[in-house]
């Protein structure tokens, strides 16, 4: 064993390897921690931490008993920016939170509005005055994996709107969006009372 453990195969590969692999996982850990930390998500985010540490401490004790050995400071550096990336896919794919959508147009917003609150998203408008005379202020609040769905609404009906997208730290209620179950059951209500009336 201890053959193997000496041998260049495993000082100049296999070593490196894993200590690049222990910093992806490390630093994606640690993307997600923050991000657990920003949503307030206090019993996850220890969790995290505590393992992302436990994996940073056994990469750093293979780099200090490896001093002599350059690969392995390439292969740390190398994790590190690699794990970064692959945090923020993971993130990005997880869509963790809520987010505050606010649209300004000057075009007329009721089609976009009418379109919003059929998709069952939660609209507040309100009348302003830009700089160019009024305009027409529009407030959602949505999970970050409808923000997609939202923008490319805005987009189609109104191109030229500004609009900016602000990460919500807390919401203390899951009101502003209707689910697809409820959305369903309002359709076949206004269906059947259109019946009702012929």
């Amino acid at each position: 064993m201890s053959e193997f453990i000496n041998s260049e195969v495993f000082t100049f590969i296999l070593l490196p390897l894993f200590i690049f692999v222990a910093r992806i996982i490390d630093v994606s850990l640690g993307t997600l921690r923050i991000i657990f930390v920003t949503k307030g998500m206090r019993h996850i985010a220890p969790l995290v931490g505590f393992v992302e540490v436990l994996i940073w401490i056994i990469a750093i004790s293979r780099i200090m008993q490896n001093l002599d050995n350059w690969v392995c400071y390439v292969a740390y550096a190398a994790g590190f920016a690699s794990g970064n990336f692959i945090g923020m896919l993971i993130e990005e794919k997880l869509a963790i939170g809520h987010e505050m959508v606010r649209v300004i147009t000057r075009k007329d917003a009721t089609n976009l509005i009418n379109e919003l609150r059929e998709k069952g998203y939660g609209v507040t408008s309100v009348r302003a005055e830009g700089i160019d005379g009024e305009v027409a202020v529009i407030y959602l609040i949505v999970r970050r994996s409808m923000i997609k769905d939202v923008l490319s609404i805005i987009n189609k009906n109104n191109p030229r709107a500004l609009y900016t997208v602000e990460a919500i730290k807390y919401v203390n209620r899951d009101i502003f969006h209707k689910s697809e179950e409820e959305r369903q059951r309002g359709w076949l209500m206004t269906r059947m009372s259109k019946n009702g009336r012929r």
